[in-house]
């Protein structure tokens, strides 16, 4: 085994290193001059070493629990500044709040199916053990989606000490002209619109299936792909035939991360039909940085932090699907306007929402709050003062406690954008 380095500075501790992960922490690694580990505390599950994700993964900075536990025990307490998440098991960071040692935490939202839930008094006792027993302590939460900041609201946790955070995956960079100007379907550029995740029920994939058919209904041309794999496949293959979509939608089934950013790099529109179980949906920073118009239901985590409604994408009230049919229908309709929106969405992903830009708010925001020192940072003059003053909406800018209820703009009611 190798010689674990004993000034790490900064150790990130979660269940395992995945593909949405490794730019952000390929970004972090360089900016504290490799004086960074990823610990990882469980072995990937059999289906995704099929996939290839562990070599996908490989890293000197990663580091396996179950393998050096007393190596990477030391280095979490010794560590400045620990970023926890992804892990259930608050052993891993017991000794160290315990000794009020900086833990900065990220997490996606409590009450993912009702914030009703809050009322159990099994689980208040839970949230105040791991979180709001240390509301005085150097203890910080990344809220990773827009409705994490209200779920710990109502537990009294971190109050002042919240920062918008997210999921991260590879930003790529296009020219942007050129990609819009080769969407579409076919050598008739087509419309298309594309969906894509797990087939399963909180997913909503059937109201791809509807969407197409309201287009369908209205006479429009169009073409839809509908990627993926679940136990809802075969009802999605059933609704196809039984509207008559067999020329209009494909269902290719499972594809790779790799050949989903290819339909992405097509697709005019991208529908992410999820409910309020979608902690965050990192396929909606993918779509956008491929320079797809978005229409996504309010309740999904990523959204409110992403989308700039009637600017990068279209949002719907969760659960209306003629509001979502009406978007789609206005987007396939009027190309240039689904163009705007897919223009917006790239620069909002390429100039904020990206990895390298996500690696140095937090490093600064670590300097800011005293966790780190400014001369362990590799970044440019430059960086360090575009990074002073927040920018509203960016990653690690405090995050607002925000309501679940839908706000509808004047650009979706008709009145204009």
């Amino acid at each position: 085994m190798r010689r674990m380095r004993d000034d790490i500075k900064f150790v990130f501790v979660s269940n395992y290193l995945n593909h949405h992960q490794i730019p952000f922490c390929d970004a972090m690694n360089r900016i504290l001059r490799g004086s960074f580990a990823f610990i990882q505390t469980e072995p990937m599950e059999e289906e995704r070493l099929r996939m290839g994700w562990d070599s996908r993964t490989a890293r000197d900075y990663r580091k396996l629990y179950y393998e050096e536990p007393e190596d990477c025990q030391k280095l979490i307490e010794e560590a400045e500044v620990v970023l926890f998440g992804g892990s259930d098991d608050e052993s891993y960071v017991e000794a160290r709040l315990e000794q009020r040692r900086p833990v900065v935490r990220y997490s996606e939202r409590l009450y993912k199916t009702g914030q009703w839930k809050a009322v159990s008094p099994r689980g208040l006792l839970k949230k105040y053990h791991d979180h709001t027993r240390h509301r005085k302590d150097p203890v910080y939460l990344l809220c990773a989606g827009a409705y994490v900041a209200s779920d710990f609201h109502i537990v009294r946790a971190y109050s002042g000490k919240m920062y918008r955070w997210g999921y991260f995956p590879e930003t790529r960079r296009y020219d942007l002209e050129q990609l819009l100007s080769e969407k579409g379907w076919s050598e008739q550029r087509l419309p298309c619109l594309l969906w894509a995740g797990r087939m399963i029920d909180w997913k909503h994939p059937e109201l791809a299936l509807e969407t197409a058919r309201h287009l369908k209904e209205k006479g429009l041309a169009f073409h839809m792909d509908v990627v993926g794999g679940g136990d809802l496949k075969e009802e999605l293959e059933s609704l196809r035939d039984r509207y008559g979509l067999q020329e209009q939608v494909s269902l290719p089934g499972f594809k790779t991360p790799e050949q989903v950013r290819e339909y992405m790099e097509r697709a005019d529109i991208f529908l992410f039909t999820s409910d309020r179980q979608e902690g965050w949906g990192a396929v909606a920073n993918e779509a956008m940085n491929s320079g797809c118009a978005l229409v996504a239901d309010h309740l999904i985590g990523a959204v409110p932090f992403l989308v700039e409604d009637g600017r990068s994408g279209l949002i719907y009230k969760d659960g209306d699907r003629e509001q979502l049919f009406g978007l789609a229908e206005r987007l396939v309709r009027d190309r240039e306007l689904c163009r705007e929106l897919g223009r917006n969405a790239y620069r909002r992903i390429t100039e904020l929402w990206n990895p390298e830009d996500a690696a140095k708010r937090l490093a600064l925001l670590c300097v800011k709050l005293g966790l780190l020192k400014p001369a362990e940072l590799e970044l440019e003059e430059s960086e360090r003062k575009g990074r002073e003053t927040d920018r509203e909406g960016a990653p690690c800018t405090p995050a607002p406690v925000m309501g679940e209820r839908y706000r509808r703009l004047p650009f979706q009611s008709g009145r204009g954008r």
